[in-house]
């Protein structure tokens, strides 16, 4: 299949599965014209980085989760460990915007939004 088709089938850009390519994710054949060619395989391995990139994996994880996924003699323990690591991270951005929002919230309510000048949210900003 070509690319256009790749992309329809696994949602992601066609930008991006050339992108994908360059550093090595994927790997298609090429046509006789030098078209890529992407099989099946291909297909599930952009729907598997899709799934993985939209989970929020870096690229890196992404690149170590897809060769363990391709390694049938995989120990689940490293994949678990991976996951981990990324939900550690997701959860101190999570108390990290927590933490903004109560900020925020806190300057939104104390400024009167009036025809004053006396700003509450300017000041914080200013330091």
């Amino acid at each position: 299949m070509n690319i256009s088709d790749a992309s329809r089938d696994s949602g992601l850009p066609a930008k991006t599965i050339r992108y994908y390519e360059d550093i090595g994710l994927v790997k298609p054949g090429r046509l006789e014209n030098g078209y890529r060619d992407y099989s099946d395989d291909d297909l599930h391995k952009l729907r598997f980085l899709q799934r993985s990139r939209g989970l929020g994996f870096s690229v890196e994880d992404c690149r170590v989760l897809l060769s363990l996924y391709e390694d049938r003699n995989r120990a689940s323990a490293d994949v678990k460990q991976i996951a981990k690591t990324h939900l550690v991270e997701i959860e101190r951005k999570i108390a990290e915007l927590q933490s903004l929002q109560k900020t925020l919230s806190h300057l939104v309510d104390a400024c009167q939004g009036d025809h004053r000048p006396h700003c509450p949210i300017i000041n914080d900003l200013a330091g």
